[in-house]
């Protein structure tokens, strides 16, 4: 979008926060980089410069301004709707695996050169890897020095820089302010008490029906895994140097998050898989817009805009507990998924919650004896057989995994059909156009609304929701009087 001049003009001048995250304006006169919705007195067009990234701008001697902060805006939606180069390595990015792996990491997780990568993410967004992950850790900084006590030599690594300089000179180039006057600028308040425990808002754009979104999480929750409690959802997380535990909280215009770690590095990371889980990077407006135009959904839509996709903070898991969840109800799978977590999963403490475990590896349950599963047969088969997949890599379902090629390697598994591969290409794969025509929720919403009840047809007829038809699925399933469409109010 930062191409079209006249949009992005017009967008700057009427504040419209709906493309903070789509593109970045740069104001020549004050070599300062703003969102679209930044509440100062727009510059002149002559004075703007659009760019489509953070880290592009910072790249062009640009530094963020202190009233609007464009590096928290939420993401682009565009890394979650595509499935290309970028996108995968967009999510890469976020996910830290740069800061862990380097380029040549991510370029093979991606299957092209770093060459290749680099040139293509410079192509479209006007920065290479590195300094794309520098924006990164800029942010992951100024979190940690804004919102804890804790020294900055501790925050430095913590966020990924290599050396206490190279944090210092970051911090001042991208913010005009050293760390320590960061500090001293942020906003009065208590500060996070134990190191480690962090109180953060993740922001999004409006709408957002949080009821499907949580009421999916809850009703769907582990027992030792997942809880809702005091009013928020809470869960474990396995991450690449630790585990942590997060709470997250619905709120107006944020969601309240608030993250215990084990390991601060992984901080960015756990930041990025709650914004996926709750699809908090989504446009709804577009979605929404797109929506309405079917008659027969658009009265859903008016009632209750802004409904997000449940997704998950951990593809392996998922798939594991969709094959669970199998032509057996709701609680029967959270039962099949809690007698895997206490004989496979990590114990980990949780004071003054009801959270026991991080969910088993694939590696542990690659372990486990079929028999011991209280499970029919050929369901028992399915399950090992997709464990085993994802445990020797054959079949790869992280957020820089090509979706059709997953899609693929799903259905040539036995006894995973074509309703096992939409529901982890929807909230595994993260695919805003995923759909399960055969799932006899979605048919009896469809056959109530007069829309086409037989899967071939529901096919045909969802050609017009596309490429939203998952965001479709949240409304159909609305319909039905069932938990997973009610916030919890306990």
């Amino acid at each position: 979008m930062h191409t079209d001049t006249e949009r992005c003009v017009r967008a700057v001048q009427s504040k419209d926060a709906r493309f903070d995250g789509w593109f970045y304006t740069a104001v020549l006169t004050t070599r300062i980089y703003c969102r679209p919705s930044c509440p100062v007195v727009p510059p002149k067009p002559e004075n703007m410069s659009f760019y489509p990234s953070a880290a592009a701008a910072q790249q062009a001697g640009f530094r963020a301004c202190k009233r609007c902060r464009p590096d928290a805006s939420p993401g682009s939606p565009q890394w979650d709707e595509r499935a290309d180069l970028v996108a995968r390595a967009m999510r890469l990015i976020a996910d830290g695996v740069v800061d862990r792996e380097g380029v040549p990491g991510l370029a093979g997780r991606l299957g092209y050169s770093p060459r290749q990568v680099e040139r293509q993410l410079l192509a479209e967004l006007g920065a290479g890897p590195l300094a794309l992950a520098r924006a990164q850790r800029a942010q992951t900084a100024r979190l940690l020095v804004e919102t804890t006590p804790l020294p900055m030599a501790d925050i430095a690594f913590a966020a990924g820089f290599a050396s206490i300089r190279t944090f210092n000179e970051t911090v001042r180039e991208v913010f005009a302010l050293a760390p320590t006057a960061l500090r001293e600028r942020a906003r009065p308040g208590p500060r996070t008490a134990a190191p480690g425990t962090l109180t953060l808002r993740l922001p999004f754009r409006q709408p957002l029906n949080p009821d499907n979104l949580f009421g999916h999480l809850a009703a769907t929750a582990v027992p030792g895994v997942e809880e809702w409690r005091d009013g928020a959802y809470r869960r474990t997380l396995t991450l690449p140097y630790g585990h942590g535990i997060v709470a997250l909280s619905p709120r107006p215009d944020h969601i309240d998050c608030r993250l215990s770690l084990t390991d601060l590095r992984d901080l960015a990371g756990a930041i990025a898989r709650c914004r996926r889980m709750l699809d908090l990077d989504a446009d709804p407006e577009a979605v929404d817009a797109l929506l309405r135009e079917d008659p027969q959904l658009a009265p859903l839509v008016d009632k209750a805009p802004g409904r997000r996709v449940p997704r998950t903070v951990d593809a392996d898991e998922f798939a594991v507990r969709a094959v669970l969840g199998q032509q057996v109800s709701t609680a029967a799978a959270r039962t099949h998924a809690a007698r895997l977590v206490l004989a496979h999963g990590e114990k980990i403490d949780d004071a003054g919650g009801g959270l026991s475990h991080l969910f088993p590896s694939v590696a542990a349950l690659a372990e486990l004896d079929p028999g011991s599963l209280a499970m029919p047969r050929t369901r028992r088969a399915t399950l090992t057989g997709v464990i085993a997949a994802l445990a020797s890599g054959g079949l790869h379902l992280g957020v820089g995994s090509d979706r059709e090629e997953a899609r693929a390697r799903l259905a040539e598994l036995p006894g995973v059909g074509p309703w096992t591969v939409e529901c982890i290409a929807m909230r595994a794969l993260g695919d805003p156009d995923a759909f399960t025509p055969t799932d006899l929720g979605l048919r009896r919403a469809a056959a109530r609304l007069g829309l086409p009840d037989t899967p071939a047809a529901l096919v045909k007829h969802s050609a017009i929701w596309s490429p939203w038809r998952a965001y479709a699925v949240q409304y159909l399933w609305a319909t039905d009087d069932h938990p997973i469409n009610r916030l919890p109010t306990n």
